[in-house]
């Protein structure tokens, strides 16, 4: 799609790191952008036959509990009624030789707890918290750097620091906040584990500033509280890898929060509110420095964000090609803002990623910055140690740099920097309209257009209907209700539970159900999660990652949007703020019980009956029916899982088994699996290769790293027979649907759409073992649907009739096909049985990253009906 934007010149950049897309050159001045859409690779996309998910149990394991039992949030309810500083000796982890930073004359993890002790030493401005634990196990550390404050000072601060954040229209006229605040500024670093620099960056600039004793520093310090996180990914750094143990990229984690590394920084970004932030990252030559190319976030106050973050960028700008580096002598190109630079392909519209998700919590200047010199991947294979060193040094400086001019623009802009983050809770409090951008609302910006123009009508409410502990069919999931009120409430979105039934927007709720009023500081970050979005196919050619999200939609919750309401209507309703949702688990006190199968915590909680020997029955509609002699055990898990088991006299059906999985997935589906309980085995086509043992597996799921035609015969001879006596398949995509052709299962024809497709879909469901209970919307990334469908072939699930895209970026492919109109109607799931095999294929993308949850019971369900 052509675009008119003259006064923006358009330079190479090339994006050296997985994921990252490669953009063509414009002439300056030219007004059309490339319109076809680039290659996406994706975290988890099968790059080579042998890559399938291999993260450990613990990982896992350490990710859903959560386990912080050493690490308070950081904030006021871990501070301990403490000033500044607070130190803590860090024990310090044995010596890694193979941590992959030490070729790279960077420091290794096991030297990051020893020198920030050293620093702490230097005086009287370096704190160390532990932020939390990363899912490898490994402290996070968070380091404060400011002048010295007394408990009574800390507490004042928080006060005005609340003060901005819940009461705005009074903050903004309060002469002490004016004069005293402390700007927050927030630095992280390598969040990707193989993107290091920032880290070596961050301790020599936090010892630069615990020894200076120039007046300069000293004034800086107490007008500022800057916040680094040391290494965000300890895992991937001491691996080199971009994941984290749980093969999860982190910034992608945003909004859904599935990694105890992204619930650690979601805490700092509430707890510390920051003004302005920064994220470091590599590898883009010349250094990448955000704001961005269209499209822009819609719920953003987007006017403040981009007079900030142009401003801020101009002056980091200046200070890294101040730093002398050049393309001929050094190899590095001049720095580029893709805002003024770019067309597009580098945008901030999904909430995923760090700097993205901190406009939320106020901070008015947010930056991706990408620093230069690949050091990762083929390069750290390939280049010399020498010239490892002397990129990675380039990188630090030009790392520090970019942290330096940040600091100087928060301490020189700070009255409007917080008047700015004022006014971005005033206008979520007050339910005001977000201001479009344009040369008028943000002078200074050069190259400002209506391309660059986002913003949405926020509702006047959401509400999430009150489910009963015991519900009956047709209602969505009280569990996943639950679920969505604890994860806004986690997010620092009001919510209220309502104390009488009530009617808001022509509509009558329950005693119990949640409302979530807009007139609140956070109302953005609110409508990210709950609002459908927007099908934002014909506005740009290529997106940087994913398009389209919904918790709303996807969670398996029922949401309503209240557009209006009238007068009054909303002061009505008698509610409370809570701090968590109603449990809801409940067991029926006499007869057979049913546990319905909607929710992955209620996938998890049969597959925990299961393994303890408990019997249980497939009913007609997909779910599960125990026993009455199982109630104590049935007790047991709804505490646990907060599930429900109502009475029920239905007669089951199939008897269920514990579900032995062996997975060729991605990493999100590996934890997915583990998180419904799923006992799975990692499989490849490695694996199979050097001989298998199909009796420790029930079902087979292949979504990624399986290709039939690379297995040796006796793998291949081994998963024949495993299939055609009895073992299950479960597909998802290419690689689910080729290895279905490859073994001659299901007559069913899958067709490929668009390969950079991905948003969220409406879907009708034919109910029963697989989609009963479903919600009727999806997830796709590379949607597929099925054809030439053979007799016996069963359609669980079809896409919506007209255009399937409720929002995302799914465009047709350049012959005219793989559009949403040739997937309408079409079949997404299909079932049914060959060669002695079950077999359930997805076309839709039902375990990606988090975003579907309350799609995730569909495989678990597959799973639980395939198994032999």
């Amino acid at each position: 799609m052509g675009m008119s934007r003259p006064s923006r010149p358009v330079l190479l950049t090339t994006a050296a790191t997985a994921g990252a897309l490669v953009l063509t050159a414009l002439a300056p001045g030219s007004a059309t952008a490339d319109p076809t859409p680039r290659p996406v690779t994706r975290e988890g996309s099968p790059l080579d036959a042998d890559r399938a998910a291999k993260a450990p149990r613990a990982a896992a394991e350490r990710a859903l509990g959560d386990t912080l039992a050493d690490a308070p949030a950081p904030g006021p309810a871990g501070d301990g009624g403490r000033g500044y500083p607070r130190e803590r000796k860090l024990p310090a982890p044995p010596e890694n030789p193979a941590d992959k930073s030490i070729k790279l004359g960077l420091t290794p993890y096991h030297g990051i707890a020893p020198k920030l002790n050293e620093l702490q030493r230097l005086g009287d401005r370096v704190s160390v918290e532990i932020a939390g634990r990363s899912a490898g196990g490994h402290p996070l550390y968070l380091v404060t750097v400011t002048a010295p404050e007394s408990a009574r000072e800390t507490a004042r601060q928080e006060r005005m620091r609340e003060r901005i954040e819940n009461h705005p229209a009074s903050a903004a006229k309060d002469k002490a906040i004016k004069s005293s605040y402390k700007t927050p500024v927030f630095i992280n670093n390598n969040i990707h584990g193989n993107e290091w620099e920032g880290t070596d960056a961050a301790l020599k600039l936090i010892e630069k500033l615990a020894k200076a004793k120039d007046e300069k520093s000293r004034s800086l310090l107490a007008r500022n509280r800057l916040y680094f996180s040391v290494t965000t990914n300890p895992d991937g750094r001491i691996a080199g890898t971009r994941a984290n143990a749980n093969g999860f990229d982190l910034n992608r984690d945003f909004i859904t929060a599935s990694q105890p590394e992204a619930r650690a920084v979601r805490a700092i970004a509430v707890a510390k509110q920051p003004a302005v932030m920064i994220d470091l990252h590599g590898y883009v030559n010349g250094t990448l420095i955000e704001p961005t190319t269209p499209p822009h976030g819609e719920n953003y106050e987007y006017d403040l964000f981009l007079k900030n973050s142009y401003a801020n960028a101009l002056g980091m700008e200046a200070a890294v090609n101040g730093l002398g580096y050049t393309q001929e002598k050094d190899g590095v190109k001049p720095a580029v803002i893709p805002f003024r630079d770019q067309e597009e392909g580098w945008d901030d519209w999904p909430p995923i990623f760090t700097p993205q998700y901190m406009p939320f919590h106020g901070a008015v200047a947010t930056h991706t910055i990408e620093f230069p010199m690949q050091v990762n991947n083929a390069a750290y294979e390939t280049q010399p140690v020498a010239e490892l060193r002397r990129r990675a040094g380039i990188n630090v400086d030009i790392a520090g740099a970019a942290m330096r001019a940040s600091i100087e623009f928060a301490d020189s802009r700070r009255t409007t920097l917080i008047a700015d983050q004022i006014e971005v809770f005033r206008r979520g409090a007050t339910g005001a309209k977000q201001v479009p951008v344009s040369a008028e609302t943000v002078p200074g910006v050069p190259g400002i257009g209506p391309e660059d123009v986002y913003t949405t009508e926020f509702p006047r409410a959401y509400v999430i209907p009150a489910g009963s502990a015991s519900h009956g069919r047709g209602q969505r999931s009280a569990t996943a209700a639950a679920r969505l009120v604890d994860h806004l409430i986690a997010n620092d979105v009001r919510v209220e539970r309502a104390s009488h039934g009530f009617r808001l927007g022509g509509k009558t709720y329950a005693k119990g159900s949640y409302v979530v009023d807009m007139h609140q500081p956070k109302r953005g970050l609110a409508n990210v999660m709950l609002a459908d979005g927007r099908d934002i196919s014909g506005k740009v050619s290529t997106m940087y990652d994913i398009s389209g999200w919904s918790l709303g939609r996807l969670w398996g919750a029922s949401v309503d949007s209240v557009k209006s309401a009238k007068k009054g209507e909303l002061d009505r309703v008698r509610a409370r703020e809570v701090r968590a949702a109603a449990g809801v688990g409940y067991v029926a006190p006499r007869g057979d019980l049913r546990l319905r199968l909607d929710d992955p915590r209620e996938i998890a909680a049969l597959n925990s009956l299961l393994a303890e020997g408990v019997p249980a029955r497939r009913d007609r509609d997909g779910g599960a029916i125990v026993p009455s002699s199982a109630r104590r055990a049935a007790t047991a898990a709804a505490k646990k899982y907060d599930v429900a088991f109502d009475a029920t006299k239905a007669e089951g059906g199939a008897v269920l088994h514990r579900t032995r999985v062996a997975a060729a997935v991605t990493p999100g589906e590996l934890f997915a699996l583990r998180e419904m309980n799923f006992e799975v085995v990692p499989v490849s086509t490695a694996v199979l290769n050097a001989g298998f043992d199909w009796q420790k597996a029930d079902a087979l799921f292949v979504s990624a790293g399986l290709d039939h035609a690379k297995l040796n015969a006796t793998a291949k001879a081994g998963l024949d027979r495993f299939l055609t006596r009895g073992g299950g398949l479960v597909g998802r995509g290419a690689a689910g649907a080729a290895l279905n052709t490859d073994t001659e299962l299901l007559a069913a024809e899958a067709v490929e759409g668009n390969g950079d497709a991905n948003g969220v879909v409406r879907v009708a469901n034919a109910g029963g073992t697989v989609t009963g209970g479903a919600p009727d919307h999806s997830f796709v990334y590379s949607p597929m649907w099925f054809t030439g469908l053979g007799s016996g072939v069963r359609v669980e699930q079809r896409y919506g009739a007209g255009n399937p895209l409720v929002s995302g970026h799914w465009r047709a492919m350049e012959d005219g096909a793989g559009g949403p109109a040739d997937a309408a109607g079409r079949a997404s799931v299909v079932s049914g049985s060959a060669r002695g095999a079950d077999v359930v294929l997805f076309g839709t993308e039902p375990l990606f990253r988090d975003h579907p949850k309350g799609v995730f019971p569909q495989v678990g369900r597959a799973l639980l009906s395939v198994a032999r």
